[in-house]
Protein backbone atom coordinates (compact mmCIF):
# COMPACT_ATOMS: atom_id res chain seq x y z
CA UNK A 1 0.00 0.00 0.00
CA UNK A 2 2.82 2.41 1.05
CA UNK A 3 4.43 2.06 -2.57
CA UNK A 4 1.20 2.35 -4.31
CA UNK A 5 0.95 5.93 -2.41
CA UNK A 6 4.00 6.65 -3.11
CA UNK A 7 3.58 5.99 -6.51
CA UNK A 8 0.73 8.16 -6.51
CA UNK A 9 2.05 11.45 -4.77
CA UNK A 10 5.31 10.99 -7.64
CA UNK A 11 2.89 11.23 -10.65
CA UNK A 12 0.57 13.80 -9.16
CA UNK A 13 3.68 16.20 -8.10
CA UNK A 14 5.45 15.49 -11.63
CA UNK A 15 1.81 15.78 -13.42
CA UNK A 16 1.21 19.15 -11.34
CA UNK A 17 4.94 20.40 -11.31
CA UNK A 18 4.85 20.29 -15.45
CA UNK A 19 1.53 21.38 -16.17
CA UNK A 20 2.04 24.95 -13.81
CA UNK A 21 5.66 25.32 -15.48
CA UNK A 22 4.67 25.51 -19.01
CA UNK A 23 2.12 28.68 -17.69
CA UNK A 24 4.98 30.26 -15.49
CA UNK A 25 7.15 30.28 -18.78
CA UNK A 26 4.29 32.75 -20.59
CA UNK A 27 4.57 34.37 -17.20
CA UNK A 28 8.72 35.01 -17.32
CA UNK A 29 9.01 32.88 -14.37
CA UNK A 30 11.94 30.55 -14.06
CA UNK A 31 10.74 26.57 -13.70
CA UNK A 32 13.20 26.23 -11.03
CA UNK A 33 11.32 28.05 -8.49
CA UNK A 34 8.27 26.66 -9.87
CA UNK A 35 9.21 22.99 -9.10
CA UNK A 36 11.02 23.97 -5.64
CA UNK A 37 7.92 25.63 -4.33
CA UNK A 38 5.95 22.69 -5.28
CA UNK A 39 7.90 20.72 -3.06
CA UNK A 40 7.82 22.99 -0.38
CA UNK A 41 4.54 22.71 -0.41
CA UNK A 42 4.40 18.65 -0.62
CA UNK A 43 6.96 19.11 2.31
CA UNK A 44 6.35 18.60 6.36
CA UNK A 45 5.30 22.20 6.58
CA UNK A 46 3.30 22.43 3.41
CA UNK A 47 -0.02 21.30 2.52
CA UNK A 48 1.39 18.01 1.48
CA UNK A 49 2.64 16.93 5.03
CA UNK A 50 5.40 14.62 3.35
CA UNK A 51 8.44 14.28 6.28
CA UNK A 52 11.49 14.29 4.50
CA UNK A 53 14.67 15.14 6.13
CA UNK A 54 17.58 13.99 4.62
CA UNK A 55 20.68 15.31 2.72
CA UNK A 56 22.37 12.61 2.42
CA UNK A 57 19.36 11.06 -0.36
CA UNK A 58 18.79 14.77 -1.52
CA UNK A 59 22.23 14.99 -2.40
CA UNK A 60 22.79 11.93 -3.87
CA UNK A 61 19.86 12.64 -6.12
CA UNK A 62 21.11 16.20 -6.93
CA UNK A 63 24.90 14.15 -8.24
CA UNK A 64 22.69 11.89 -10.48
CA UNK A 65 20.33 14.96 -12.09
CA UNK A 66 23.67 16.96 -12.50
CA UNK A 67 25.10 14.10 -14.65
CA UNK A 68 22.38 13.62 -16.95
CA UNK A 69 22.02 17.78 -17.22
CA UNK A 70 25.57 18.33 -17.59
CA UNK A 71 25.49 15.31 -20.17
CA UNK A 72 22.44 16.22 -21.99
CA UNK A 73 24.01 20.25 -22.26
CA UNK A 74 27.40 19.00 -23.63
CA UNK A 75 25.30 16.90 -26.28
CA UNK A 76 23.16 19.86 -27.71
CA UNK A 77 26.01 22.45 -27.39
CA UNK A 78 27.75 22.87 -31.03
CA UNK A 79 31.56 23.21 -31.08
CA UNK A 80 31.41 25.76 -34.09
CA UNK A 81 29.54 27.99 -31.60
CA UNK A 82 31.56 27.21 -28.40
CA UNK A 83 35.13 27.73 -30.05
CA UNK A 84 34.65 31.03 -30.42
CA UNK A 85 34.07 31.92 -26.72
CA UNK A 86 35.76 28.88 -25.65
CA UNK A 87 38.08 30.66 -23.71
CA UNK A 88 36.42 33.33 -22.17
CA UNK A 89 33.89 30.70 -21.07
CA UNK A 90 36.83 29.38 -19.39
CA UNK A 91 38.24 31.81 -17.68
CA UNK A 92 34.99 32.62 -16.33
CA UNK A 93 33.87 29.26 -15.13
CA UNK A 94 37.56 29.16 -12.94
CA UNK A 95 39.04 32.91 -12.14
CA UNK A 96 34.95 33.86 -12.00
CA UNK A 97 34.35 31.67 -9.86
CA UNK A 98 37.34 32.27 -7.83
CA UNK A 99 36.50 35.71 -7.45
CA UNK A 100 33.09 35.35 -6.39
CA UNK A 101 33.77 32.87 -3.83
CA UNK A 102 36.68 35.43 -2.09
CA UNK A 103 34.73 38.13 -2.93
CA UNK A 104 31.41 36.93 -1.30
CA UNK A 105 33.35 34.96 1.36
CA UNK A 106 35.17 37.88 2.55
CA UNK A 107 31.85 40.16 2.78
CA UNK A 108 30.05 37.37 4.71
CA UNK A 109 32.58 37.57 7.30
CA UNK A 110 32.74 40.86 7.34
CA UNK A 111 29.24 41.33 8.44
CA UNK A 112 28.03 37.96 10.07
CA UNK A 113 29.97 35.93 12.41
CA UNK A 114 30.79 33.28 10.46
CA UNK A 115 34.86 32.76 10.29
CA UNK A 116 36.76 33.37 7.44
CA UNK A 117 36.74 29.87 6.04
CA UNK A 118 32.90 29.25 6.92
CA UNK A 119 32.44 32.49 5.02
CA UNK A 120 34.75 31.12 2.30
CA UNK A 121 33.06 27.91 2.25
CA UNK A 122 29.38 29.66 1.39
CA UNK A 123 30.64 32.14 -1.12
CA UNK A 124 32.43 28.73 -2.72
CA UNK A 125 28.86 27.40 -2.80
CA UNK A 126 27.16 30.33 -4.64
CA UNK A 127 29.95 30.80 -6.68
CA UNK A 128 29.07 28.92 -9.84
CA UNK A 129 25.89 29.35 -12.30
CA UNK A 130 23.41 26.81 -12.49
CA UNK A 131 23.60 25.04 -16.00
CA UNK A 132 19.83 23.65 -15.58
CA UNK A 133 18.60 27.20 -15.06
CA UNK A 134 20.32 28.60 -17.82
CA UNK A 135 19.86 25.45 -20.13
CA UNK A 136 16.41 25.59 -19.37
CA UNK A 137 15.93 29.68 -19.82
CA UNK A 138 17.37 30.16 -23.02
CA UNK A 139 15.90 26.96 -24.74
CA UNK A 140 12.54 27.82 -24.11
CA UNK A 141 13.51 31.34 -26.05
CA UNK A 142 12.29 31.44 -29.72
CA UNK A 143 14.99 33.94 -29.75
CA UNK A 144 18.85 34.12 -29.50
CA UNK A 145 21.13 36.84 -28.42
CA UNK A 146 23.84 38.39 -30.40
CA UNK A 147 27.07 38.20 -30.15
CA UNK A 148 27.49 34.46 -29.19
CA UNK A 149 26.48 35.78 -25.30
CA UNK A 150 23.98 32.68 -25.42
CA UNK A 151 26.67 30.06 -26.05
CA UNK A 152 29.16 31.69 -23.78
CA UNK A 153 26.44 31.59 -21.01
CA UNK A 154 25.79 28.06 -21.46
CA UNK A 155 29.64 27.01 -21.90
CA UNK A 156 29.97 28.80 -18.56
CA UNK A 157 27.56 27.10 -16.44
CA UNK A 158 28.38 24.05 -17.92
CA UNK A 159 32.07 23.83 -16.62
CA UNK A 160 32.06 25.75 -13.31
CA UNK A 161 30.10 23.73 -11.50
CA UNK A 162 33.65 21.53 -11.48
CA UNK A 163 35.28 24.63 -9.91
CA UNK A 164 32.76 25.38 -7.16
CA UNK A 165 32.66 21.84 -6.19
CA UNK A 166 35.90 21.49 -5.97
CA UNK A 167 36.29 24.44 -3.59
CA UNK A 168 33.44 23.71 -1.56
CA UNK A 169 34.88 19.97 -0.97
CA UNK A 170 37.78 20.94 -0.52
CA UNK A 171 37.16 24.24 2.08
CA UNK A 172 35.23 21.37 3.83
CA UNK A 173 38.06 19.61 4.52
CA UNK A 174 40.11 22.66 5.69
CA UNK A 175 37.26 23.38 8.28
CA UNK A 176 37.85 19.44 9.47
CA UNK A 177 41.61 19.72 8.85
CA UNK A 178 42.96 23.43 9.70
CA UNK A 179 46.28 21.75 9.07
CA UNK A 180 46.05 21.62 5.72
CA UNK A 181 48.34 23.60 3.75
CA UNK A 182 47.31 25.85 0.92
CA UNK A 183 49.95 24.06 -1.59
CA UNK A 184 48.38 20.75 -1.34
CA UNK A 185 44.87 22.51 -2.20
CA UNK A 186 46.34 24.09 -5.23
CA UNK A 187 47.73 20.61 -6.49
CA UNK A 188 44.59 19.09 -5.91
CA UNK A 189 43.17 21.40 -8.04
CA UNK A 190 45.01 20.65 -10.88
CA UNK A 191 44.90 17.55 -10.62
CA UNK A 192 41.35 17.60 -10.56
CA UNK A 193 40.71 19.96 -13.54
CA UNK A 194 43.61 17.81 -14.91
CA UNK A 195 42.59 14.54 -14.84
CA UNK A 196 38.56 15.63 -15.40
CA UNK A 197 39.46 16.94 -19.04
CA UNK A 198 41.88 13.92 -19.77
CA UNK A 199 39.48 11.31 -19.12
CA UNK A 200 36.77 13.47 -20.34
CA UNK A 201 38.26 13.96 -23.45
CA UNK A 202 39.45 9.74 -23.46
CA UNK A 203 35.57 9.11 -22.84
CA UNK A 204 34.27 11.14 -25.17
CA UNK A 205 36.19 9.69 -28.57
CA UNK A 206 36.13 6.20 -26.63
CA UNK A 207 32.19 6.14 -26.57
CA UNK A 208 31.72 7.29 -30.05
CA UNK A 209 33.67 3.89 -30.98
CA UNK A 210 31.73 1.58 -28.77
CA UNK A 211 28.41 3.14 -29.63
CA UNK A 212 29.11 2.97 -33.34
CA UNK A 213 30.85 -0.44 -33.03
CA UNK A 214 28.72 -2.45 -30.37
CA UNK A 215 25.37 -3.41 -32.86
CA UNK A 216 22.57 -3.51 -29.83
CA UNK A 217 19.76 -5.79 -31.18
CA UNK A 218 17.46 -3.47 -30.02
CA UNK A 219 17.41 -0.09 -30.78
CA UNK A 220 15.95 1.72 -27.73
CA UNK A 221 19.01 0.12 -25.78
CA UNK A 222 21.48 2.67 -27.42
CA UNK A 223 20.25 5.25 -25.15
CA UNK A 224 20.48 3.13 -22.16
CA UNK A 225 23.79 1.86 -22.61
CA UNK A 226 24.88 5.58 -23.25
CA UNK A 227 23.26 6.24 -20.11
CA UNK A 228 26.01 3.48 -18.46
CA UNK A 229 29.00 5.32 -20.20
CA UNK A 230 28.18 8.36 -19.23
CA UNK A 231 27.74 7.23 -15.51
CA UNK A 232 31.14 5.63 -15.86
CA UNK A 233 32.82 8.53 -16.94
CA UNK A 234 31.78 10.00 -13.96
CA UNK A 235 32.34 7.16 -11.70
CA UNK A 236 36.33 6.27 -13.22
CA UNK A 237 36.85 10.39 -13.24
CA UNK A 238 36.28 10.63 -9.39
CA UNK A 239 37.84 7.59 -8.53
CA UNK A 240 40.80 8.33 -10.04
CA UNK A 241 40.99 11.89 -8.50
CA UNK A 242 39.52 13.99 -11.39
CA UNK A 243 36.70 16.00 -11.57
CA UNK A 244 33.49 13.75 -13.06
CA UNK A 245 31.19 16.87 -13.87
CA UNK A 246 34.29 18.14 -15.78
CA UNK A 247 34.66 14.85 -17.82
CA UNK A 248 30.85 14.03 -18.50
CA UNK A 249 30.26 17.56 -20.13
CA UNK A 250 33.46 17.18 -22.22
CA UNK A 251 32.69 13.44 -22.97
CA UNK A 252 29.40 14.42 -24.22
CA UNK A 253 30.39 17.84 -25.90
CA UNK A 254 32.94 15.31 -28.00
CA UNK A 255 30.13 12.75 -28.34
CA UNK A 256 27.48 15.71 -29.40
CA UNK A 257 30.09 17.19 -32.42
CA UNK A 258 30.04 13.84 -34.00
CA UNK A 259 28.15 11.04 -35.80
CA UNK A 260 27.12 8.36 -33.80
CA UNK A 261 24.40 5.27 -33.53
CA UNK A 262 20.53 6.67 -33.21
CA UNK A 263 22.04 10.27 -32.69
CA UNK A 264 18.57 12.18 -33.08
CA UNK A 265 16.61 9.56 -30.54
CA UNK A 266 19.55 9.33 -28.22
CA UNK A 267 19.11 13.58 -28.47
CA UNK A 268 15.58 13.79 -27.93
CA UNK A 269 15.55 10.77 -25.05
CA UNK A 270 18.71 13.35 -23.57
CA UNK A 271 16.55 16.43 -23.65
CA UNK A 272 13.18 14.43 -22.21
CA UNK A 273 15.78 12.82 -19.31
CA UNK A 274 17.73 16.29 -18.45
CA UNK A 275 13.68 17.80 -18.04
CA UNK A 276 12.67 15.05 -15.81
CA UNK A 277 15.63 15.14 -13.44
CA UNK A 278 15.49 18.93 -12.90
CA UNK A 279 12.03 18.63 -12.03
CA UNK A 280 13.11 15.25 -9.42
CA UNK A 281 16.04 17.25 -8.31
CA UNK A 282 14.60 20.55 -7.16
CA UNK A 283 10.86 18.57 -6.17
CA UNK A 284 13.63 16.65 -3.90
CA UNK A 285 15.31 19.82 -2.34
CA UNK A 286 11.68 21.47 -2.17
CA UNK A 287 10.94 18.88 0.21
CA UNK A 288 14.25 19.30 1.77
CA UNK A 289 13.29 22.56 2.82
CA UNK A 290 11.27 23.54 6.36
CA UNK A 291 9.83 27.40 5.36
CA UNK A 292 10.14 28.03 9.09
CA UNK A 293 13.95 27.59 9.13
CA UNK A 294 14.26 29.86 6.30
CA UNK A 295 12.36 33.30 7.39
CA UNK A 296 14.74 34.04 10.66
CA UNK A 297 17.78 34.11 8.08
CA UNK A 298 15.94 36.41 5.25
CA UNK A 299 17.36 39.60 6.44
CA UNK A 300 20.79 38.79 5.90
CA UNK A 301 19.67 36.67 2.78
CA UNK A 302 18.94 39.72 1.24
CA UNK A 303 21.73 41.45 1.63
CA UNK A 304 23.92 38.90 0.55
CA UNK A 305 21.77 38.25 -2.29
CA UNK A 306 22.01 41.63 -3.71
CA UNK A 307 25.87 41.88 -2.74
CA UNK A 308 26.67 38.87 -5.00
CA UNK A 309 24.36 40.04 -7.94
CA UNK A 310 24.81 43.63 -8.18
CA UNK A 311 28.91 43.62 -6.58
CA UNK A 312 30.06 39.98 -6.93
CA UNK A 313 29.25 39.28 -9.88
CA UNK A 314 29.75 41.98 -11.87
CA UNK A 315 33.05 42.33 -10.69
CA UNK A 316 34.33 38.68 -11.50
CA UNK A 317 32.59 39.12 -14.92
CA UNK A 318 34.36 42.66 -15.60
CA UNK A 319 37.60 40.97 -14.65
CA UNK A 320 37.80 37.90 -16.38
CA UNK A 321 36.04 39.53 -20.03
CA UNK A 322 37.78 43.11 -20.02
CA UNK A 323 41.31 41.42 -21.46
CA UNK A 324 39.38 39.81 -24.48
CA UNK A 325 37.85 43.73 -25.33
CA UNK A 326 34.37 42.44 -24.78
CA UNK A 327 31.81 45.28 -25.24
CA UNK A 328 30.00 46.93 -21.94
CA UNK A 329 26.34 45.71 -23.06
CA UNK A 330 27.85 42.24 -23.31
CA UNK A 331 29.93 42.17 -19.98
CA UNK A 332 26.30 43.92 -18.56
CA UNK A 333 24.31 40.90 -19.25
CA UNK A 334 26.75 38.19 -18.25
CA UNK A 335 26.60 39.80 -15.21
CA UNK A 336 22.94 39.98 -14.73
CA UNK A 337 23.00 35.97 -16.24
CA UNK A 338 24.40 34.47 -13.31
CA UNK A 339 21.41 32.62 -11.89
CA UNK A 340 21.82 30.13 -8.89
CA UNK A 341 19.58 27.07 -8.89
CA UNK A 342 19.94 23.65 -7.91
CA UNK A 343 23.48 23.20 -7.93
CA UNK A 344 24.36 25.76 -5.36
CA UNK A 345 21.64 24.06 -3.03
CA UNK A 346 23.24 20.47 -3.40
CA UNK A 347 26.65 21.93 -2.70
CA UNK A 348 24.85 22.81 0.23
CA UNK A 349 24.08 19.54 1.95
CA UNK A 350 27.37 19.12 2.36
CA UNK A 351 28.77 21.26 5.10
CA UNK A 352 25.51 19.36 6.78
CA UNK A 353 26.64 15.41 6.09
CA UNK A 354 30.17 16.62 6.76
CA UNK A 355 28.80 17.67 10.30
CA UNK A 356 30.29 21.13 9.90
CA UNK A 357 29.00 23.56 12.36
CA UNK A 358 25.96 25.93 11.43
CA UNK A 359 26.03 24.06 8.57
CA UNK A 360 22.03 23.85 8.31
CA UNK A 361 22.07 27.90 8.72
CA UNK A 362 24.54 27.84 5.60
CA UNK A 363 22.10 25.56 3.40
CA UNK A 364 19.05 27.97 4.84
CA UNK A 365 20.98 30.80 3.58
CA UNK A 366 22.09 29.06 0.73
CA UNK A 367 18.43 28.20 -0.57
CA UNK A 368 16.97 31.73 0.36
CA UNK A 369 19.87 33.49 -2.00
CA UNK A 370 19.26 30.72 -4.48
CA UNK A 371 15.51 31.58 -4.82
CA UNK A 372 16.12 35.38 -4.74
CA UNK A 373 18.55 34.85 -7.71
CA UNK A 374 16.36 33.03 -9.52
CA UNK A 375 13.12 35.33 -8.98
CA UNK A 376 15.29 38.61 -9.97
CA UNK A 377 17.53 37.24 -12.47
CA UNK A 378 15.70 34.62 -13.53
CA UNK A 379 12.74 36.63 -14.80
CA UNK A 380 14.31 40.09 -16.29
CA UNK A 381 16.30 38.23 -18.50
CA UNK A 382 14.66 38.87 -21.86
CA UNK A 383 13.95 42.62 -20.64
CA UNK A 384 17.43 43.08 -19.94
CA UNK A 385 18.28 41.79 -23.16
CA UNK A 386 16.23 43.73 -25.39
CA UNK A 387 16.54 47.15 -23.65
CA UNK A 388 20.28 46.87 -24.10
CA UNK A 389 19.37 45.92 -27.70
CA UNK A 390 20.68 42.17 -27.58
CA UNK A 391 18.07 40.39 -28.70
CA UNK A 392 18.47 38.52 -32.01
CA UNK A 393 15.94 38.07 -34.65
CA UNK A 394 16.67 35.24 -35.99
CA UNK A 395 14.53 32.06 -34.99
CA UNK A 396 16.41 29.64 -32.81
CA UNK A 397 17.02 26.55 -34.41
Amino acid sequence: MISEQIILIGALLLFISIIISKTSHRLGIPSLLVFLFIGMLAGSEGIGGIYFDDPVVAQFIGIVALVFILFSGGLDTKWTDVKPVLWKGVTLSTAGVVITTLTVGLFINWITGFSLTESLLMGAIVSSTDAAAVFSIFRSQKCGLKNKLEQLLELESGTNDPMAYFMTTNLIFLILNPTTSIGSMVLLLIQSIGLGVIIGVISGKGMIKIINNIKLHVDGLYPVFTIALAFLTFSVSHFLGGNGFLSVYIAALILGNSYFENKDIQLQFFDGMALLMQIIMFLALGLLVFPSQIIPVMGIGLVISFFLMLVARPLAVFLCLTPFKVPLKDKTFVSWVGIRGAVPIIFATYPIVSSISGGQMIFNLVFFITITSALLQGSTINVLAQYLGLTSNKTKE
